[in-house]
């Protein structure tokens, strides 16, 4: 500061040259300066008689005093002058610092010679040093942090999307058993889907040597399957499972299907009784749908000796097998091989009720050396070495299978994988630097011959919008999406009053039972509109939907690519219609252009569509006001 107050504030000699030898004779008077007080501080033996001043001089601006050797007080003038002199004093011994830890002591010796006033002549003062610059506080843009993910999910296994054009005979798969080819014909199955032909090879391959030991005696890796929703997934883990426990003698628990819903479970459990409808295995269903009593006669039977096991494979969702893996005697999953997780985004928030660390605590069973099978038994190990995997032990490989599997890293370490492998058909080196081609191909896959629109309006013209969909447009059967029970049962008691349409609804107020009829009904096409909650949208394979419906705008990405995964399936052709407010439009649109999701088709109805419907909706409105009084006063006896 005192090198920019003396630059603003220039001497009397300052007007006698230019701005270059200001600036020499400033640096050379503080340097002068700074060296006389260096040698004050140190004086010579032969300056100890010199009349100077005291040594023991303060480096601080000196106080003001009144008098000057018993003068008169002086003026305002020369005291300005002497507060002036010190603040270059200040200035002089900061600049004497800063150059003398750059200076050896024999160059600053040799500067102090220079003179006998202590002045040095200006080829001697060197080369001037460069001033401090003040500022240079100009915005600059931070970097954009990139997230680092692991080898294995930044460079996948990529998976082509187009189930109609890249298909795969099955004849060019031969490691598939030729009893399940013949079952596959049978079924009206002549070529595999994409993602059939990439992970069914892997699954065989890892069990090329039986499900007793991987391959070579070593662990095989866990695999993720992400791919769009009807492109085949579940046939993908049923066929190379079935044919590895072809082999086996003794029935055990050898594979475990975890699903998030019963439905879902219903639907698994039905292809592979297909498949193993020929072969001596057994598939047994836990869902809860039957008592816990039933469902243990399925599992389990006492003999004399103990206990026999009678499923080969359990398809269960995950608090039914908890209780299971607590209650039923003789349930064990120590032979396990194979664990599937089907829709594992969900399975993963469901991660709460603790059901995969009791799945696994439960297929290591504890060291028993009275077991006549403590050689075979198998142990987690803590670390990979060669003494943890030189002992012969059944490998346990997991499966996981989702339209939607997360990349977060921190998620999948709960899932405890090893070594795992990836195979997507969504955007490759995600996290990395993204071109135009991968923000093209986007976050999620969706279906190829799936058609997406959006329709904006109105909260009291939902309602009308949909019977126009319905009535008008001609279509056979709609599946309609709300966000909460509630709007779903009013909906449903709306259009039911509306009349004209086959109309039933699917949630939670119905039983399994009810449910899996009111699916069958819709199948078959008895029922025209299904109005459901998010219950349908997870992996249930409805034949025949042709378009969907999302009433209520879904929050989430991944809600909307399971719900509009309901319809183009297989290769066939769909609609997508999303009912949109005009608060709801920027946001929805937004989320799915960050995602890179197509591009939704604005539809516009006008009210001259919707209004030869509007008495006979008006109509129904009166009739569901009376409905859910009616209902309101049930509850309340």
């Amino acid at each position: 500061m005192a090198l920019f107050y003396v630059a603003r504030y220039p001497g009397p000699e300052a007007a006698e040259v230019g701005a270059h030898g200001r600036a020499r004779t400033l640096l050379e008077r503080l340097q002068s300066r700074a060296r006389e007080r260096q040698q004050q501080r140190e004086p010579a033996p032969t300056e100890a008689a010199a009349p100077t001043e005291p040594a023991s001089r303060k480096r601080r601006r000196p106080r003001r005093r009144r008098r000057v050797n018993g003068s008169e007080p002086e003026s305002p003038e020369a005291r300005r002058g002497k507060r002036r002199k010190a603040d270059d004093e200040d200035a002089g011994a900061g600049v004497c610092r800063a150059e003398s830890s750059e200076e050896a002591p024999g160059e600053r010796s040799a500067r102090a010679k220079a003179a006998p006033d202590g002045r040095v002549p200006e080829e001697a003062a060197g080369p001037l040093a460069p001033g401090l610059v003040l500022g240079g506080f100009g915005r600059r843009k931070a970097p954009k942090v990139q997230p680092f993910l692991p080898k294995w999910l930044a460079e996948p296994s990529c998976v082509r999307k187009n189930v109609t054009e890249d298909l795969v005979p099955i004849e060019d798969i031969p490691e598939v058993h030729p009893d399940l080819q013949k079952q596959l014909r049978a079924h009206g199955i002549s070529s595999y889907f994409p993602v059939q032909a990439a992970v069914i090879p892997a699954l065989l391959e890892s069990a090329a040597c039986g499900f007793l030991v991987g391959r070579g005696g070593y662990r095989p890796s866990d695999l993720c399957v992400s791919a769009p929703t009807g492109s085949g997934k579940t046939l993908a883990f049923v066929i190379p499972v079935v044919q590895a426990l072809l082999s086996r003698v003794v029935c055990h628990v050898r594979a475990l299907v975890v699903l998030p819903t019963k439905e879902l479970a219903q639907q698994v459990s039905k292809v592979f009784n297909i498949y193993t409808d020929t072969t001596p295995l057994r598939v047994s269903l836990v869902t809860g749908q039957k008592s816990l009593a039933k469902e243990q006669e399925s599992l389990v039977q006492k003999t004399a000796d103990g206990y026999r096991c009678l499923a080969d494979i359990v398809v269960a969702t995950p608090g039914r097998l908890v209780d299971h893996i607590d209650q039923t005697p003789g349930f064990s999953l120590q032979q396990l091989r194979f664990l599937i997780i089907d829709e594992a985004d969900r399975m993963i928030d469901s991660m709460h009720q603790s059901w995969l660390p009791r799945v696994v605590a439960a297929a290591f069973q504890s060291e028993d050396p009275a077991d006549p099978c403590a050689l075979l038994q198998r142990r987690q190990a803590q670390a990979v070495t060669a003494a943890s995997i030189c002992c012969p032990q059944m490998p346990l490989q997991k499966l996981l299978f989702s339209a939607t599997l997360t990349q977060n890293p921190e998620k999948l370490q709960q899932l405890g994988l090893y070594q795992p492998r990836l195979f997507s058909s969504g955007l490759a080196h995600r996290g990395l630097e993204e071109t135009d081609e991968d923000k093209e191909s986007g976050k999620y896959a969706f279906p190829v011959g799936l058609t997406h629109h959006y329709v904006p309006c109105s909260l009291s013209s939902k309602p009308l919008v949909v019977l126009h969909l319905v009535l008008e447009m001609g279509f056979s059967r709609v599946l309609c999406f709300t966000n909460s029970r509630e709007n779903s049962h009013r909906l449903f008691l709306l259009v039911q009053a509306f009349g004209g349409v086959d109309v039933a609804e699917f949630s939670s107020r119905y039983g399994p039972g009810q449910r899996r009829a009111i699916l069958k009904q819709f199948e078959q096409g008895k029922i025209q509109l299904l109005i459901s909650t998010d219950a349908t949208a997870r992996g249930i394979d409805v034949q025949g939907v042709e378009l969907v419906v999302n009433y209520d705008a879904p929050q989430y990405l991944r809600t909307y690519v399971h719900r509009v995964g309901r319809t183009a399936r297989a290769g066939k052709t769909g609609q997508a219609f999303t009912l949109l407010l005009k608060v709801q439009e920027r946001r929805f649109l937004r989320m799915l252009a960050e995602a890179g999701a197509p591009e939704l088709q604005r539809h516009e109805l006008s009210s001259t569509l919707l209004q030869p419907l509007v008495p006979r909706y008006e109509e129904a409105l009166s009739q569901l006001e009376e409905s859910v009084k009616e209902e309101h006063r049930q509850k309340l006896a």
